[in-house]
């Protein structure tokens, strides 16, 4: 999604999970239990979106902090400029859609894994 997103020239957000175990985000920003970070080349430093933890550099406030978030802390993408994007987990706690929108089209799963949902984040 990430990539995609860079090549249609959108602008990344992520939305984590700051109380998940191993999450390293600077706690005056978060809100709710969650934070809201701008995860494109020119928000962030030294950006690695590995299968287990993203780390990258980004200013806040001016001041330049290292940042830890693993995976299973990635509670959804969007895109900035759309709202469009994709929440992971099993349960309903993305914003309701735009009036006009349904709900976007259940993707298709093989039998015993977890399913991804999309749907049209604000």
């Amino acid at each position: 999604m990430h990539e995609w997103m860079l090549d249609n020239g959108f602008t990344p957000h992520v939305v984590v999970d700051a109380k998940h175990e191993g999450v390293r985000v600077p706690t005056a920003h978060v809100k709710d239990g969650k934070i809201v970070l701008n995860v494109s080349p020119t928000a962030t430093r030294a950006l690695t979106l590995g299968n287990e933890v993203v780390t990258f550099e980004a200013r806040f406030g001016g001041v330049s902090q290292q940042l830890e978030v693993p995976v299973a802390a990635v509670l959804g993408i969007y895109a900035r400029e759309t709202g469009q994007g994709m929440i992971f987990g099993e349960d309903d706690t993305a914003p309701p859609t735009p009036e006009g929108e349904g709900p976007a089209a259940p993707t298709p799963t093989a039998a015993g894994t977890r399913r991804a949902k999309l749907k049209v984040v604000k």
